[in-house]
């Protein structure tokens, strides 16, 4: 009898309900159920709508169940740092989003406590305004924390509205810059100098970990963060330096043990974790560059248009994809504009710097990679939405002079799934 799964596999724009199975020893998918996501805004601050996302989990899971009958387990993935609060069964609302800001005065408080040298140095986690201490820090100055009983990352509280079982994933929790690289769990030190209090870090849980039912359908933890279950989705023939290619791209290798030595600090590394190994990489802001053009500029153009006049364009400046200016401007033209020598450029010039913009990122994040980990890679593999862009994979191969294997596959979702069917087995 074929054993069906579903992956639940949501990002920052998106969510997508897939379904996967064995036939013939191959993995098969069919997606039954796909839903745009995205950021509200109030009170001057941006939020997630986690009723909406909730209801759409619900309904795909619903379509799975008519489309395939019986399912055996599901699981599912959102992007990492952010948090829902809880007060018992209750949200502490809102929950904000990682792009809203709110954390600058956090931060500065937080490295007084914390110089940051010694926070990366427990921890191995790049610096981001965003990362979930200092959001979490944020909520201590404001007073959102004094009466939380919880907080759980975005999947673990989809799932926990599911089950009603409060879980804390490793993958996704050592993004939160809490959690001792060394020791693999939330780490005292760390937040008793904060005066975070300790019932909020609760014992970290394995991918394949088995926490409830819903439906008739045991759930299971994936690798909760998206982008540890994408690696865990591509399919490599060896060790090589991956792109997750979204919203954001994450560029990394796999490595025996987290790296937290003074290179790796200063150039921005991070050491998240993954399925028996640690994953060395580093963010660099992705496809938003292109897709804030794309809207702003031309919204009804088609992609392929997009790529070829940008191809056609003989514009040659480019920018620091990785500046904060480009994290959440009101105007992603105008971002690029306070940069550029050049105004009053063609919609084209503009998709051309991004796009060569993001290759020269990666050719830099590459020569770094090999520097710190004392390694020569000869191949690139990309995943992802980004992955289907041909000019961006040229322009990729060209300035790392490494051979880009890009694969336009549900990366994350098969790596969810493929989580799920190993702890079945």
């Amino acid at each position: 009898m074929t054993k069906y799964y579903l992956a639940i596999d949501i990002g920052a724009s998106s969510g997508r309900h897939i379904v996967g199975w064995k036939e013939n020893g191959k993995l098969k998918t069919e997606e039954v159920y796909r839903f745009k996501n995205g950021t509200d805004e109030k009170d001057g601050h941006l939020i997630w709508n986690i009723e909406t996302m909730f209801k759409n989990v619900k309904a795909g899971i619903d379509c799975a169940l008519e489309r395939f009958g019986n399912i055996e387990s599901l699981s599912i993935d959102t992007w990492a740092v952010d948090y829902v609060l809880m007060r018992g069964k209750d949200e502490i609302s809102p929950c904000f989003a990682y792009r809203d800001g709110r954390t600058k005065d956090a931060i500065t408080a937080v490295h007084e406590k914390i110089p940051f040298d010694r926070l990366y140095s427990r921890t191995g986690i790049q610096f981001q305004p965003f990362n979930t201490i200092y959001q979490l820090y944020a909520d201590k100055l404001t007073g959102r924390l004094e009466n939380a009983t919880d907080f759980l990352m975005m999947p673990e509280y989809l799932m926990y509205k599911l089950t009603g079982v409060k879980a804390h994933e490793y993958t996704n929790a050592t993004t939160t810059g809490i959690v001792s690289a060394e020791a693999g769990g939330y780490d005292p030190d760390i937040f008793g100098a904060l005066g975070l209090s300790e019932h909020l870090f609760c014992k970290l849980q394995k991918p394949g970990t088995l926490i409830g039912e819903y439906k008739g359908i045991k759930v299971v933890l994936c690798a909760t963060h998206d982008t540890a279950s994408a690696v865990e989705g591509i399919p490599m023939d060896e060790n090589a330096p991956y792109i997750s290619s979204g919203t954001w791209s994450l560029l990394g290798v796999k490595t025996e043990k987290p790296l937290t030595d003074t290179k790796s600090r200063s150039g921005n590394w991070s050491n998240e974790g993954g399925v028996g190994y640690n994953r060395y990489q580093k963010n660099i802001m992705g496809m938003w560059l292109i897709s804030r053009l794309r809207s702003e500029l031309c919204s009804d153009t088609p992609w392929d248009d997009i790529d070829n006049n940008a191809k056609a364009s003989r514009f040659d400046e480019t920018v620091d994809a990785n500046s904060d200016i480009f994290l959440s401007p009101e105007s992603m033209k105008d971002a690029f504009d306070s940069v550029l020598s050049k105004k009053a450029l063609a919609a084209s010039d503009y998709f051309r710097c991004a796009y060569r913009s993001l290759a020269l990122s990666y050719m830099n994040a590459v020569r770094e990679l090999e520097q710190n980990t004392q390694k020569q890679y000869d191949k690139i593999y990309i995943v992802g939405g980004g992955a289907k862009n041909i000019y961006l994979n040229r322009l990729t191969e060209e300035a790392t002079g490494k051979k880009v294997i890009a694969l336009p596959i549900e990366a994350t979702a098969i790596g969810n799934l493929k989580i799920q069917m190993e702890a079945d087995k």
